[in-house]
């Protein structure tokens, strides 16, 4: 299989400037740590650059006719954000057990949305590509996605070029294999670390297997990091063997510390999904490579009812 290339990934570098923001790479004072604060996009999450990307490569009249997506969250507020910069219709399909706050906010972006039980996602996105002529734009999928969330890697490539680990939260797998293609690419001294929470953590055993292992749906919903709740594709899964140096998982009580701690010591609002990687770095640290740590906060969208729970 044909990986994505660093090449596609400057490509869609050109392509979602603008549309994507350039976010800083924090350094903390608390720690030897630096945060890559993807919370910071217009959207609220990495998202936006591998669905702005995908969107932008299509032909003109492709692109016109609208797209559709399923998501159930980030990647539906990223496709419909891109789908009004191009001023095109764009067709969401959300689980109906998604965060509120996401679906609103979906909607406000000017989105159709449908809600469906949350194993029907996917077919009933194809079944509406098909009915109404849309393009499908899947959430990691594919390799215009991957290489729109490879930017991430880039930046961090150029603005820490000593760079030694750099962990990224796994579910899909689209970010974590465009962050790792470009490191490994730019900085192939530095080590690309996987991390996911145990209670969806089929990709550490796949990784180990050397093959594709699914856990049912029942068993990755029970994390309360909803954006983590996904397995690795064909396509994927194939970056992540090339490009993961390891996978560490941790648990439900180190994500929700991990998201007080990031907002009180780094002053960041992130969601469990997004603060997933730090919290491999703030519980296990002695597992990790030597070398200055980068941690992809990956996203920041929180209902305040949620937020105000884990910050208790």
């Amino acid at each position: 299989m044909e990986l994505v290339s660093i090449e596609e990934i400057r490509d869609a570098a050109s392509r979602v400037k603008g549309a994507a923001v350039r976010t800083p790479l924090l350094e903390q004072t608390w720690a030897p740590l630096w945060l890559k604060p993807e919370s910071l996009q217009r959207i609220g999450a990495f998202k936006v650059r591998g669905a702005y990307n995908a969107i932008a490569a299509l032909d003109e009249d492709r692109r016109a006719r609208g797209v559709v997506a399923f998501s159930s969250g980030n990647h539906a507020q990223a496709v419909a954000y891109s789908a009004k910069r191009f001023g095109i219709p764009a067709v969401i399909i959300v689980p109906d057990v998604a965060p509120r706050a996401k679906v609103e906010a979906t909607k406000a972006l000017g989105a159709e949305v449908i809600e469906v039980p949350i194993d029907r996602q996917q077919s009933s996105a194809l079944a509406v590509a098909d009915e109404r002529g849309l393009t499908f734009i899947p959430p990691y999928d594919h390799r215009d996605v991957i290489a729109g969330q490879g930017t991430v890697g880039l930046e961090i490539a150029e603005d820490l070029p000593d760079a030694g680990v750099v962990l990224v939260p796994l579910s899909g797998g689209g970010l974590a294999s465009g962050v790792g293609t470009a490191i490994k690419a730019l900085l192939p001294g530095a080590k690309v670390i996987g991390v996911e929470p145990e209670l969806a953590a089929d990709t550490a055993e796949s990784l180990r297997a050397g093959r594709r292992i699914e856990w049912p749906m029942d068993l990755r919903a029970r994390t309360g990091a909803d954006g983590l709740r996904a397995q690795p594709s064909d396509l994927t899964f194939a970056h992540l063997q090339a490009v993961l140096d390891d996978v560490v998982t941790v648990s439900e009580e180190e994500i929700r510390e991990s998201v007080r701690t990031l907002a009180h010591r780094a002053r960041l609002i992130a969601e469990p999904s997004g603060a997933t990687a730090t919290a491999a770095y703030l519980f296990h640290r002695d597992a990790l490579p030597p070398g200055k740590v980068v941690s992809v906060v990956s996203g920041g969208n929180l209902d305040p009812a949620t937020l105000a729970d884990l910050l208790a």
